[in-house]
């Protein structure tokens, strides 16, 4: 069974970035996804839409981070999952987010300037370079 999915929207918020105690970079993000039909009994248009919690983890949440900015429209493709915690109250919590694996500006109403970036090395392995791709618009 696969938990894959990919989400078309605009980014509600700017999307924010942290980083952990271990220097790795998270990026949260929120995606509004539209939907528009036709009710064919009253010939009316209806919409409905649904607000997704995105997270994304060490280059990708970086670029995220440099390169999207609210209201743009982004492809999401990633991975449902659910964490539950415990607040100081000792309530349960849980939520439903996208772990993002890829995103990128939809390019359907808008262009795109795609620039390399340096990837940043570990210490072991400061003898190699790699490249990884970031958008900038």
């Amino acid at each position: 069974m696969s938990n894959s999915t990919t989400i078309t929207g605009n980014l509600t918020r700017e999307p924010e970035i942290r980083y952990t105690r271990e220097g790795q970079a998270t990026t949260q993000l929120g995606v509004a996804v539209n939907r528009r039909w036709q009710d064919r009994t009253t010939n009316e248009w209806q919409e409905a839409t649904s607000f997704f919690d995105v997270v994304c983890w060490r280059d990708l949440a970086e670029n995220v981070a440099l390169s999207l900015t609210k209201g743009m429209r982004v492809v999401v493709t990633g991975r449902i999952e659910q964490r539950s915690w415990e607040t100081d109250d000792g309530e349960h919590r849980s939520k439903v987010e996208i772990v993002a694996e890829e995103i990128g500006p939809s390019l359907r109403f808008a262009t795109a300037d795609v620039q390399r970036t340096q990837r940043r090395q570990a210490a072991e392995d400061s003898s190699e370079s790699s490249d990884t791709e970031a958008a900038s618009f």
